[in-house]
């Protein structure tokens, strides 16, 4: 079942809200202690879904709480995936073991292919419409309570952080039996912005199916007539874009890997293939429901991030100061291009370098936008990414144990 505006109420309006769908359900107060953006507590939060705290050494000062990593693939790619098919292999996989009734996805809007709409989907060959990559804001969870009423407490469902953290802030209270499949998420906006992206990056922007930003420092289109153009970063029109493109929230996010999942299906350590972290029991069932359908392999770790994560920093800290981003020189974006594939950091290094770089934009968009709400939204895994960068927390800034 795909909602409808008939199944969805009106959201409550709310700052820095990526309409998650909890302020559409029957008690929108919900968001007061569910959202990300208010007060999260991520050391609760792991224990409660993976019965300990992620250490602050090593990867998992990156990623979160990490049973097992890996680069992997589908042995034989899914028609219409965005990349091979594991996220709604692994959803249809429970549907037919019979281990949840219901899985909580979004598909393609009707009339849009790249407008995201809840469904609730219980044919596990249903899980095609679920493929690919949508742009805008989705409220999966407005899907939580029509799943209940119609019989439905095991439930999986595939959701980007801000979702997920929510998800987890109410799986007790509607008593329900969840397996998470996160994917990593960064940078949304709206269905009408996207699409006046696609209108700077070609003169098709309505033949397009297919975009990916992918970890060789390249964006992949694809075309309705089967032809496909790669586009570097460095070419992308990204200081051409308005200011609200990007909104607040998504440059303040707090959970690039979403760590509240048990299992983080994304790409940036995959090196052209998928990136998986199993995060605990319940991931390694899913992932092994897949059996010998799915290649396993260890993540690479090439390369030095911290040039490009600096670089980064110095080109936010002007965009978060009302000032313009510096334009490379357009003789040198073509040099640049064919380097960054080559000397960049891949695989996990290229990955940490991505959370480092989320975890600067945050604590720098929110000291120029929204200084007062850093002391309870900035969790600590996001001040500790960034002390190598020379981005402490100021007078203030941070919550400490006398505050609680």
């Amino acid at each position: 079942m795909d909602l409808t505006a008939d199944h969805l109420r009106s959201p409550a309006h709310r700052n820095l809200c990526t309409d998650c769908g909890v302020s559409r359900m029957a008690d929108p107060s919900a968001c007061g202690t569910a959202c990300q953006f208010i007060a999260p507590d991520y050391p609760a939060q792991e224990q409660q879904v993976h019965g300990r705290v992620a250490g602050t050494d090593g990867d998992e000062a990156f990623f979160g709480v990490t049973q097992a990593m890996y680069r992997a693939a589908m042995v034989q790619p899914r028609d219409g995936a965005q990349w091979t098919g594991i996220t709604t292999s692994l959803a249809a996989s429970l549907l037919r073991a019979g281990t949840v009734d219901a899985v909580l996805a979004c598909v393609p809007d009707a009339a849009d292919r790249w407008a995201p709409v809840p469904a609730i989907l219980t044919d596990p060959d249903d899980l095609v419409r679920a493929r690919g990559m949508r742009m805008g804001y989705a409220p999966l969870l407005a899907a939580l309570e029509p799943a209940v009423a119609a019989g439905h407490r095991r439930i999986a469902v595939v959701g980007i952080p801000c979702q997920v953290f929510a998800l987890r802030a109410l799986e007790k209270r509607l008593g329900l039996d969840l397996y998470v499949i996160g994917t990593p998420c960064s940078d949304n906006t709206t269905t009408a912005h996207f699409h006046d992206f696609l209108g700077r990056l070609t003169d098709r922007p309505g033949d397009v199916t297919y975009l990916e930003f992918r970890a060789d420092f390249h964006v992949e289109l694809r075309f309705a007539d089967g032809t496909k153009r790669l586009i570097p970063f460095l070419k992308l029109p990204i200081s051409d874009l308005p200011d609200d493109f990007f909104p607040l929230t998504c440059r303040t996010c707090v959970d690039y890997t979403n760590r509240l999942a048990d299992i983080t299906v994304g790409y940036m350590a995959g090196e052209g293939d998928q990136w998986l972290i199993v995060r605990n029991a319940r991931g390694a069932q899913m992932l092994a429901g897949l059996g010998d359908a799915v290649r396993l392999a260890a993540p690479g770790d090439k390369g030095k991030r911290q040039g490009s994560v600096t670089g980064f920093i110095a080109n936010t800290r002007r965009a978060a100061g009302g000032m313009p981003l510096r334009r490379m020189p357009d003789w040198l974006r073509p040099v640049m291009g064919w380097l960054m594939p080559r000397i960049g950091p891949k695989g996990l290094e290229f990955a940490r370098a991505r959370v480092e770089m989320k975890a600067a934009e945050t604590i720098l968009h929110l000291r120029r936008h929204a200084p007062a709400r850093m002391k309870t939204m900035i969790p600590d895994h996001v001040w500790r990414l960034a002390a190598p960068y020379d981005l402490p927390p100021a007078p203030g800034e941070q919550k400490t144990p006398t505050d609680d």
